[in-house]
C-alpha cells in the first residue's frame, strides 16, 4: 500500500475557480491522510499583479498537506487573437503547456514524492496532453452544473455528425430543441453563445469535450439530488470517462472582498428584519448594469413593496452619481424597506433568516449556494451558461421563477435590452408569494446537504473518485 501520493491540481485562472478547487483539495486531504495536493495558480497574459490577491491562501493551510504554487506570466504577446473568447479560452490553455510543464519537472518530479494524477480545470483540458507526457493519469474538475458538461457534448455531437451543424442556425431563432438531458423541450434561445456562437469562441470551446474523454474520469460540482437526469443520461454516454458529483463544493467561510465595517453593517441591517421578508439583488462579479436599467429595477423594487437589499455596482466609465441614477426620491421613500450596498457578503446574505428571495444571474456557485441556505431565485441569466442554469431550475426543476431567461448582456457599454420594471416586478411578486416553490427549495436544500454527509451521494462519489485515483496510479 502507498504511504503517500501526491496530486497537481491546475484551476483555470479567477479567484472563483480557485475556491472551487481548493474546497475540493481540502475534502480529499481530510478524506485520506495519504494524500498531499499542489494547486497551480496560473497567470493570463498581462496579468501583472492579478494573483496577488490569493497571497492568503499560502499560509491557510498546511503546506506539507496543501501547497500553493505561482506560476510564471506568459509573455503577453502570446495571444495574438483580437477575439476576447478565444484570447480566454488560450490563456487557460494552450500557451500554458511550457509552463506548467516546466513546473511540474522542476517543482513536483524533482522533489521526494509520488505523484498519482492531475485534476485540470475544464478550460485547462488541453493539460491532458501534459500528464500523459509525464505518464499519470489526467482527470477534469467541471466547476458548472452536470447540465453544462451534458449540453457541451450534444452540441459538440452535432458538430461531428456527417453534414453536422455549427449551430448558428440557431441563433436568435425560436425552434425548440428535443436534447436527452433535459424532459421539456428545450427553446433555441437559450442556448449560451458559447456553443454556437464563433465570435463567443463556440468551436474552441465545445472542442474542449475532445480532451475531456481523454482523461480517467469527470468531477463535477452538483448533486445526483439535484440534477438525477442529467448525471444518469451523461453517464450512459460511452464516450465520457467516469462522472464523480462530488458537489455542492462551497466556502463557508466569511466572505472576502470587503471590510468588517461594510460587513456588520449589512448583517446588522438584516437583523431587524422580519423573518423572509428581504429580496436579495446580486448578480456577480460581472453583473454590472446601465443607468436604464438600474431605473427600471428601482422602479420594480419600489412598486412590489418588499424590503430589499440590492448589490448595486454601476460600471467603472460611469460618472454619474447613484443617486442621480435612481428615480427621484428613490432612497427617501425606500429608505426604511430596503438597502443599497457595494459588496455582498453573499453565502452569509443567503443563510440569514431574514431572506426570502433572490435576484440572480443563475451562476453556478450562486445557484448552489441559494440552494444550499433554502432561498428561492428569480432567474436573471447574463452570460455564459446562465441562461442554460435558468431553464434547469425555472422549467426542469422549479425551484426558480423567471425574470427574463433569454436575456443576454452586452459588455461592449451598450444597452441593447432593458427588462421592464414592470417584468421584473412581476418576478419579484411570484418569488415572494409561491409557498409550493419555496417548500421545493427547502426539500433540496435538504437534499444538498445529505449528499455531503457520511453516506450520502457526494460522499461516496468522492470516495469513489479517490478509490479510482489510487487504482489508476502509476506503479511505483
Amino acid at each position: 500500500m502507498r504511504k503517500k501520493m501526491e496530486l497537481i491540481f491546475i484551476p483555470s485562472p479567477g479567484i472563483g475557480h480557485i475556491v472551487s478547487i481548493v474546497e475540493m483539495a481540502k475534502l480529499i486531504v481530510a478524506r485520506d491522510q495519504r494524500f498531499s495536493i499542489i494547486i497551480f495558480v496560473i497567470k493570463p497574459p498581462g496579468a501583472g499583479a492579478i494573483n496577488t490577491d490569493l497571497s492568503s491562501f499560502d499560509h491557510k493551510y498546511d503546506p506539507t498537506r496543501i501547497r500553493f504554487l505561482h506560476l510564471r506570466e506568459p509573455n503577453p504577446d502570446s495571444i495574438k487573437h483580437s477575439n476576447y473568447a478565444v484570447r480566454f479560452f488560450a490563456s487557460a490553455g494552450e500557451i500554458q503547456i511550457p509552463i506548467v510543464r516546466e513546473a511540474i519537472a522542476a517543482e513536483v518530479i524533482s522533489r521526494p514524492g509520488n505523484l498519482v494524477g492531475i485534476l485540470m480545470d475544464m478550460f485547462c483540458a488541453c493539460m491532458v496532453d501534459v500528464a500523459n507526457e509525464f505518464h499519470v493519469p489526467s482527470y477534469i474538475y467541471f466547476p458548472p452544473s452536470a447540465a453544462c458538461l451534458g449540453l457541451m457534448n450534444h452540441m459538440q455531437s452535432l458538430r461531428d455528425k456527417e453534414h453536422g451543424t455549427d449551430g448558428s442556425e440557431f441563433m436568435n431563432s425560436d425552434v425548440q430543441l428535443d436534447i436527452p438531458i433535459f424532459s421539456n423541450p428545450y427553446p433555441a434561445k437559450v442556448l449560451p453563445l458559447s456553443m454556437i456562437d464563433e465570435e463567443n469562441g463556440s468551436t474552441t470551446f465545445l472542442g474542449l469535450t475532445k480532451k475531456f474523454s481523454q482523461s480517467k474520469g469527470i468531477v463535477v460540482n452538483t448533486f445526483a439530488g439535484m440534477e438525477s437526469l442529467v448525471i444518469r443520461v451523461i453517464s450512459e454516454n460511452e464516450k465520457l470517462p467516469p462522472i464523480y458529483p462530488v458537489g455542492p463544493l462551497l466556502n463557508h467561510e466569511k466572505g472576502v472582498g470587503g471590510d468588517d465595517d461594510e460587513h456588520d453593517e449589512i448583517m446588522r441591517w438584516l437583523d431587524a428584519q422580519p423573518h423572509s421578508s428581504v429580496v436579495f439583488l446580486c448578480f456577480g462579479s460581472m453583473g454590472i448594469f446601465g443607468e436604464g436599467q438600474v431605473k427600471e429595477i428601482a422602479v420594480a423594487l419600489e412598486r412590489s413593496r418588499h424590503r430589499f437589499l440590492w448589490s448595486l455596482r454601476m460600471p467603472p466609465t460611469s460618472t454619474v452619481p447613484i443617486k442621480e441614477v435612481l428615480p427621484e426620491g428613490f432612497f427617501e421613500r425606500t429608505c426604511k424597506v430596503g438597502k443599497l450596498i457595494g459588496w455582498a457578503p453573499q453565502v452569509e446574505v443567503l443563510s440569514h433568516k431574514a431572506v426570502g428571495g433572490f435576484v440572480s444571474h443563475c451562476g453556478w456557485n450562486s445557484t448552489l449556494e441559494s440552494l444550499w441556505c433554502g432561498v428561492p431565485m428569480a432567474a436573471w441569466p447574463l452570460y455564459s451558461e446562465q441562461k442554460m442554469n435558468a431553464f434547469l431550475l425555472v422549467k426542469e426543476l422549479k425551484l426558480a421563477v423567471e425574470v427574463k431567461m433569454d436575456y443576454h448582456m452586452n459588455f461592449n457599454g451598450v444597452e441593447e435590452e432593458i427588462v421592464e420594471a414592470s417584468v421584473i416586478e412581476k418576478a419579484i411578486m411570484q418569488l415572494m408569494n409561491d409557498g409550493r416553490m419555496r417548500k421545493r427549495v427547502k426539500d433540496k436544500s435538504q437534499k444538498s446537504r445529505e449528499a455531503v454527509m457520511e453516506g450520502g451521494s457526494s460522499y461516496i462519489s468522492l470516495d469513489r473518485f479517490i478509490d479510482d485515483v489510487i487504482l489508476n496510479a502509476p506503479s511505483s
